[in-house]
């Protein structure tokens, strides 16, 4: 019973940091353009320019 002292502040702890966590990531507008980035990898790279030696 006494591992429950130390396991449930822990486990709160951890709950916050993934809170935390996600709220960064909201703020930083991670989750804003999610259909931009899914079709933006059907699209082939443009050919790159070789430079004359």
């Amino acid at each position: 019973m006494d591992i429950l002292l130390y396991l449930i502040p822990v486990s709160l702890l951890l709950g916050l940091l993934g809170l935390v966590a996600f709220l960064w990531t909201m703020r930083s507008r991670q989750y804003e353009d999610l259909d931009g980035a899914a079709a933006r990898i059907l699209f082939d790279d443009q050919p790159r320019k070789e430079t004359p030696k």
